[in-house]
């Protein structure tokens, strides 16, 4: 399908490439012909053959020149000269232009947004964009940012998928990715949406089996049909992944800011809220929070209840946690007696065996471990605060939790501190279980899991 070449193409041709570094165009081309597995054209008049990044590559005068064909086109020219450029992309029969100019509707022109929009109409070229950083995709080695690397790190990949209303958090996301090994393999920055909004971009990841999760930025919609196709994309995507959302713009103020922006309109968040329920998506706090629920969901099976076991070395952290998963309507019932009589065989006199089960700071790994195997039947999730600074406890608790995973629970991680054994801790877990550095973000984790199986059941008002 045509749209498939927005993620997956055989060949990109960049308009507007520049063997001049430190510019848009040369930025673009090297990271495309660093990595991405397909073929590369780069087209401008002003060269024949240029240098970047120590090759010397052949440049084409239009991209009507290149012999072969060409699934996607980069455009990054001037504003006024895009309709022009996609009048020969058309006419080369390419199937999608990504179109990192901006000087568009976000602008003020509307009018030059809309010739655009009637050029690609004109010769079924799909766009995305314009005023956007385009596309990101581990899988195939595609990138389109204009960002050089030692400025904005790519992710190595992973089962998350993110699509972004703005470039500018797009990117810093992917930068902070790369720094805390969250596994985003794909990533889209749909602009102003001329043409390619989320709803479609949500159908294609639907039937990627790499992605587990969709995570969307969302400032606002414009259009009446974008609202419809996110609508119907999201039921249908929720019904298989999970989807999340981080929706900006609530306040009269901050709408007025999503305007300008990326020319949404942020509208009445009261109407957004009913929306992403009505979609079956999960509403995220803030960026931080949308990625922390897309980690869980990505990593761990889904709970068959809200009984929550807490399990910690620290009372202080136990009190905490309980606060905070009952804050988000999750239950922390008391240890069945049945449990409390079997647990007392095998752990320490001092240990605190209600729930939390504190094991308290005379703690060992095996402790935990004792306490994991013969609580996780009488629990539905659980919630490990691995405080390992006292003596008994050190980053071989790792291994014991992710053990515990076997039994098909969900397990999250509380992990606070930056000692070498504590990042080790971390580092062994990762990519297994989810780590977080609060209680507060362990239990929200927690929460989306349990929203997406209420979801899953056919119950979509939230808890």
């Amino acid at each position: 399908m045509t749209l498939q070449a927005l993620i997956s193409p055989g060949s990109v041709a960049v308009i507007g490439a520049s063997a001049k570094p430190r510019t848009i165009g040369y930025t673009i081309s090297a990271q495309l012909i660093k990595r991405f597995r397909g073929r590369v054209y780069l087209v401008n008049p002003n060269y024949g053959e240029g240098v970047i990044e120590g090759r010397t590559v052949k440049f084409y005068r239009s991209v009507l020149d290149i012999e072969d064909e060409v699934d996607m086109a980069v455009v990054a020219v001037p504003a006024k000269a895009v309709p022009g450029v996609l009048e020969e992309a058309g006419r080369k029969g390419v199937k999608v232009a990504v179109i990192v100019s901006g000087g568009f509707a976000e602008a003020g022109n509307a009018e030059l947004e809309a010739e655009v929009a009637r050029v690609a109409g004109v010769y079924g070229v799909r766009v995305l964009g314009p005023n956007c950083v385009g596309v990101y995709n581990a899988e195939v080695g595609l990138d389109t940012m204009f960002l050089p690397e030692e400025k904005a790190a790519r992710p190595a990949g992973g089962p998350i998928a993110f699509i972004s209303q703005s470039g500018a958090v797009m990117t810093a996301i992917l930068d902070w990715a790369a720094a805390e090994g969250i596994g985003i393999g794909l990533a889209v920055n749909v602009g102003n949406r001329a043409d390619i909004g989320e709803g479609e971009i949500l159908g294609l990841l639907r039937r990627l089996d790499y992605v587990k999760v969709a995570a969307l930025y969302i400032e606002g919609f414009r259009r009446r049909r974008e609202v419809e196709e996110f609508l119907r994309s999201a039921k249908e995507f929720s019904r298989d992944k999970p989807v999340l959302v981080y929706k900006a713009g609530r306040g009269a103020d901050s709408a007025r800011a999503a305007k300008s922006h990326t020319a949404a309109l942020a509208g009445n968040y009261e109407y957004y809220k009913a929306l992403f329920r009505q979609a079956g998506a999960i509403e995220a706090e803030d960026l931080l929070d949308l990625f922390d629920m897309a980690q869980a969901l990505a990593l761990l099976p889904l709970p068959k209840g809200p009984n929550t076991l807490v399990v910690t070395s620290s009372g202080g952290i136990g009190v905490q946690a309980t606060d905070f998963l009952l804050e988000q309507g999750l239950k922390v019932p008391k240890t069945p007696q049945a449990l409390e009589e079997e647990l007392r065989r095998v752990l320490p006199p001092l240990a605190s065996l209600g729930n939390p089960i504190d094991l308290t700071g005379g703690a060992t790994n095996e402790d935990f471990a004792n306490a994991l195997e013969r609580a996780l039947d009488y629990f539905d999730m659980v919630l490990v605060a691995a405080l390992i600074h006292p003596p008994g406890l050190d980053e071989r608790l790792a291994d014991y939790i992710i053990e515990s995973t076997r039994r098909g629970k969900p397990i999250v991680v509380v992990s606070i501190g930056n000692s070498p054994a504590v990042k080790e801790l971390e580092r062994r877990l990762k990519g297994k279980v989810p780590v977080y550095n609060s209680p507060r973000r362990a239990a929200r984790a927690l929460w989306a899991l349990y929203r997406y199986s209420e979801i899953k059941r056919g119950r979509s008002t939230p808890t």
